[in-house]
């Protein structure tokens, strides 16, 4: 999976042709979630809560 963004240690991914709906991955530490990009919802995972505003960001 190709990272689109790497920052304060939270790395973004992006997979082309991947499961819908559209989304993207992302990590910091032992942390993962997956964001809806239309609602920006986070849809699966468990990530801190400054993170996920940094990510939203």
């Amino acid at each position: 999976m190709p990272e689109i963004a790497k920052f304060y240690g939270i790395i973004i991914k992006l997979f082309f042709g991947d499961h819908p709906p559209p989304h993207f991955h992302t990590m910091y530490g032992e942390y993962n979630a997956v964001f809806n990009i239309e609602t920006l919802e986070m849809i699966e995972g468990d990530f801190p809560s400054r993170a996920t505003k940094m990510v939203l960001e």
